[in-house]
């Protein structure tokens, strides 16, 4: 294989999926942390024993797990960004060279048919 190819395969592809899957292995347990504060928050909204400080401590919980979740999932989508960018690289690196021999033939094909009317 060609030095441009691995140059992508390995500053490019590697990077892309290393920090979408990185993203990923941490969105999930951030995921599941918003699912159980978010459930916390509907507890305490329910509950008429609840203080206004109760509610508004369990609400930036939620908050702050929502914003993780958020930053997280935008890692995910940058990786696959990233990714991406080198498969396309990798697919215009493999695209066949034109021939110019083809392309001269076809410049005298169209000047002959010019000249004939």
């Amino acid at each position: 294989m060609s030095l441009r190819l691995w140059t992508l395969v390995l500053l490019v592809m590697l990077p892309g999926v290393a920090l979408g899957g990185s993203s990923a292995y941490y969105l999930f347990p951030d995921w599941a942390a918003l699912d159980a504060s978010h459930r916390n928050y509907q507890k305490l909204a329910q509950d008429s024993n609840s203080t206004l400080r109760d509610l508004a401590i369990a609400e930036a919980a939620e908050n702050r797990h929502r914003i993780n979740c958020f930053a997280e999932g935008m890692g995910v989508l940058l990786g696959g960004v990233i990714f991406s960018i080198g498969v396309h690289g990798i697919c215009t690196l493999l695209e066949p060279a034109p021939n110019p021999a083809s392309e001269s033939a076809s410049e005298h094909s169209t000047n002959r048919s010019s000249r004939n009317p």
